[in-house]
């Protein structure tokens, strides 16, 4: 089976339906930034930190190629994963792209809630969260509309909703195929 990729903008679930989606499907899942903390034995933000958005940016593409050729996975990539290196034109070409979609108001919450797990908007009031949000979505927008589906990530907080959310997906695929 040919890779399913999820993107979409932080904090809209992407995680949270992909590994749900992979267990309801007998797939594995792949956590792109995970993934790439485990090869290079660093965070994320380490490697921001460190080798700069541009080095970060050439490690990513790199490893989304080489999850991109395992079969049978979904892969939940970084918001920022569709934009750079001809991404979004890897995954359209080799597997099926689902961005997720959240409203302001939940993204927010998530983000807020996450605290010090979202470095880029720690320490951010709601209000600034909301500015930065928006004007990153004006910039990632024109990506994450060149995905082949979009579902709403607005109900997973509960099991049951996720659960709803992967069985409506599933049923909607299975419809379309």
């Amino acid at each position: 089976m040919r890779p399913i990729f999820i993107i979409g903008y932080m904090a809209t679930g992407k995680t949270t339906f992909g590994r749900a989606l992979a267990r309801r499907a007998g797939l594995r899942h792949i956590d792109l930034d995970f993934y790439i903390e485990q090869r290079f034995h660093a965070t994320v933000r380490q490697i921001f930190a460190t080798k700069g958005e541009e080095e970060f940016r050439r490690i990513e593409a790199a490893m989304l190629r080489e999850v991109g050729e395992m079969e049978d996975v979904v892969i939940s990539c970084g918001g920022g994963t569709p934009c750079f290196s001809g991404n979004m034109e890897y995954m359209n070409s080799l597997g099926l792209t689902v961005c997720l979609r959240a409203s302001d108001d939940v993204v927010a919450d998530r983000i807020i809630r996450a605290g010090d797990k979202r470095p880029l908007m720690a320490g951010k009031s709601r209000e600034e969260v909301l500015e930065s949000l928006r004007c990153q979505m004006t910039q990632r927008d024109p990506f994450y509309r060149q995905a082949a589906l979009e579902i709403s990530g607005d109900r997973l907080e509960t099991k049951a909703q996720i659960a709803d959310t992967v069985s409506d997906f599933m049923k909607n695929l299975a419809e379309c195929k």
